[in-house]
């Protein structure tokens, strides 16, 4: 049988499709997902003043986003394996940029929170969705690149949304922000989404012949090879999964008090203007795209996904710490904060991969929605935490800093707890990415 028999060989040229037609759509799609819950962090300012809310109410406002991210996480990532990750995701970028369009209309801070709750459960079944689409197309040996690249969105969003942002409350304020940056849904992510990706490569005509024998043939002997659970309720009692629930948790608390947080970070260590700031902003995101590539490349040769995870963490807890401490300094204090946003993001394609090998693959949607919605839950107390330690310390963002550094730096020792659990094994990592290969 096809299933028990070794994959075959990669060879130069045969998989390079899926990769220059289904990665670029997901990255722009969630470019613009992740894109309308940050920019509230550049409207954080306007609506303190306009709505009246301290700093704590401010993180509270940007981090209710992952309370409502929790309703949708499970249910999509089943529905993207036993139904259709194309539809489902389909239809909720559409439901999402009705939410994220409606926060530009908010009349006090109670109907920020409606908003801004709703526009979670509306992206939250969107992320485990495209874990399952990506799992489809690529074998476990591509897997962390496949991932990682993927992945570049969340930087290459900030990267885009933080001059943009800034130029549009340049000449207006935060409801023009919401106005514009929600409407991005309806007029670039949709139509590319419906058009150009397919849930499989039986279903893709575009996908030659040779590459479809690859994928399906890999996929195959893999699925064989894959632990066997009863049900979901293996899933629930597997400490392997409630450990990567406890890592993404600890990254999310880190990563989101810092991203949300940022632009005011760096308005205060450079005085500068919303155009300033905005441009100063993005160049953590190009530190965190060069983060995300050569972890997962490294990761994808070695199998040894969990050391790759410990170690971006490590770089991202230690530069934070010391850029804020050297705030005074201020091209040094950007440099740092890049290279701590590079570490904060780097983990991203080694910890999906390993998430994906500790489960079968029936039930790996659901299991890799069940980590993302737990673990999606430091994104609620991250940026809030932020808040409240800043008012606590009248204005500084030192203790912030150590404490999400501290989070960053817990996430990198329980993941350290897993090698051998979700690594790959040592018969079947790959020396090196052939030619052809990204």
């Amino acid at each position: 049988m096809a299933a028990t028999q070794p994959p075959p060989a990669l060879r130069p040229g045969v998989g390079t499709t899926r990769w220059a037609r289904l990665i670029p759509v997901a990255i722009i799609l969630y470019i613009i997902s992740f894109m309308d819950r940050t920019n509230i962090g550049f409207a954080f300012s306007g609506i303190g003043h306009d709505l009246h809310v301290d700093k704590a109410q401010q993180g509270l406002a940007g981090g209710i986003f992952f309370i409502g991210y929790l309703f949708l996480q499970i249910p999509g990532g089943h529905l993207a394996e036993r139904w259709s990750a194309k539809k489902f995701v389909g239809i909720m970028v559409l439901v999402w940029g009705v939410f994220a369009f409606l926060s530009g209309l908010v009349q006090n801070f109670t109907e920020l929170l409606v908003v801004r709750f709703l526009l979670g459960v509306a992206e939250g079944g969107i992320w485990p969705a495209i874990l399952v689409l990506i799992s489809h197309w690529f074998p476990a040996r591509e897997r962390a690149r496949a991932y990682g690249v993927w992945m570049m969105n969340i930087a290459i969003s900030s990267i885009i949304t933080a001059p943009l942002s800034g130029w549009i409350l340049s000449f207006s304020n935060w409801r023009t922000l919401f106005f514009v940056e929600g409407a991005f849904p309806f007029v670039i992510a949709a139509p590319l989404w419906w058009w150009l990706v397919a849930d499989r490569p039986s279903q893709a005509s575009w996908v030659p012949d040779a590459e479809r024998t690859y994928i399906e043939t890999s996929l195959a002997h893999e699925n064989a090879a894959a632990p066997q659970f009863a049900g979901y309720r293996s899933v629930f009692r597997s400490s392997v999964v409630w450990r990567l629930v406890l890592v993404y948790f600890l990254i999310q608390i880190g990563f989101y008090g810092l991203n949300l947080w940022l632009p005011h970070l760096v308005k205060t260590t450079t005085g500068g203007s919303s155009d300033l700031v905005g441009a100063v902003t993005a160049i953590p995101y190009l530190f965190a795209i060069a983060g995300l590539w050569l972890n997962s490349r490294s990761a994808d040769r070695t199998g040894r996904y969990c050391v790759h995870v410990m170690a971006s963490m490590a770089i991202g807890a230690v530069a934070l710490v010391i850029s804020v401490a050297l705030g005074q300094y201020a091209a040094l204090s950007v440099f740092l904060v890049s290279v701590a946003m590079g570490g904060a993001l780097a983990y991203d394609g080694p910890f999906w991969a390993s998430a994906s090998r500790a489960m079968p693959v029936a039930l790996a949607g659901g299991a890799m929605g069940l980590i993302n919605a737990l673990g999606n839950l430091g994104g609620f107390i991250g940026p809030y935490l932020g808040g409240y330690l800043q008012d606590s310390s009248g204005g500084s963002f030192l203790s912030t800093a150590i404490v999400l550094a501290i989070a960053l730096l817990l996430a990198g020792f329980v993941m350290l707890t897993l090698r051998g659990r979700a690594d790959a094994p040592v018969s079947r990592r790959e020396p090196a990415p052939v030619a052809g290969q990204p």
